[in-house]
């Protein structure tokens, strides 16, 4: 079996003095979405940010399609195919819809390249492609949420992080947001790491998952096994 995309293996990480992260280990395949659920302040985001370089763990090894990426700066680790869709959207409200999705190919020297690739998130997003001139501060939720996704794919990465894709959407954007994910991953092979605080539609989608509690691992399977295990129905699905 070839190398996972990612795989985390003892990841200790700390905020300050705060041990957020303790030992966890996690692997994502190709062509998988796999989920990271949990509570809030369970360590979720913390992750994402220290597979992305923007926290350095302690201890611990993370690995990208079998290389090491711990002695690399965040930027390096962007041009290795980490894609990082971060909480909160984090999107240029000032520049322009284009603007902000030529900045995702920022490694990208080949114009003809770009071009084929916003034409990619065009076909993913048509109402990028309506509102492409608009400054990404006038969209909607949803649609920032769309030009932030749409950013990151302009890197083609080899892994794409989704942190809270669904917070703050009303119910029906937040179905749409879902079905994009799925889409983006049975027709384009996008392989995943989705982090929600949404379970339900989380474990839905994904083909594992991982129970991330207070920076520990705490259970691990199908996504279809925890979508119906008791303990997850009644920690995380409100039912």
């Amino acid at each position: 079996m070839s190398a996972p995309v990612l795989e985390l293996t003892n990841v200790h990480t700390y905020y300050g003095k705060i041990h957020a992260l303790k030992g966890v280990s996690l692997s994502v395949q190709q062509g998988e979405i796999v989920t990271l659920i949990g509570s809030n302040g369970a360590g979720k985001t913390t992750t994402l940010r220290t597979i992305s370089g923007l926290l350095r763990p302690r201890q611990g090894d993370i690995r990208l399609n079998g290389i090491s990426t711990l002695a690399l700066p965040p930027h390096k680790i962007v041009a290795m195919g980490v894609g990082h869709v971060p909480e909160g959207r984090g999107i240029f409200p000032a520049l322009t819809v284009l603007e902000n999705l030529e900045m995702g190919a920022f490694l990208v020297r080949d114009n003809a390249e770009i071009e084929r690739r916003l034409a990619l998130v065009f076909s993913v997003f048509p109402r990028l492609q309506e509102r492409m001139h608009q400054r990404g501060g006038t969209l909607s939720g949803g649609e920032q949420q769309m030009l932030a996704i749409g950013r990151a794919l302009m890197q083609q990465p080899a892994i794409l992080l989704l942190d809270e894709p669904s917070m703050g959407l009303a119910p029906l954007l937040v179905e749409e947001i879902f079905h994009i994910i799925r889409k983006l991953n049975s027709e384009q092979g996008t392989t995943i790491l989705l982090v929600e605080q949404n379970a339900q539609a989380a474990l839905q989608i994904a083909n594992r998952a991982y129970v991330l509690e207070t920076g520990r691992i705490t259970m691990s399977g199908s996504a279809q096994e925890l979508l119906h295990d008791p303990r997850i129905i009644e920690a995380y699905l409100g039912l």
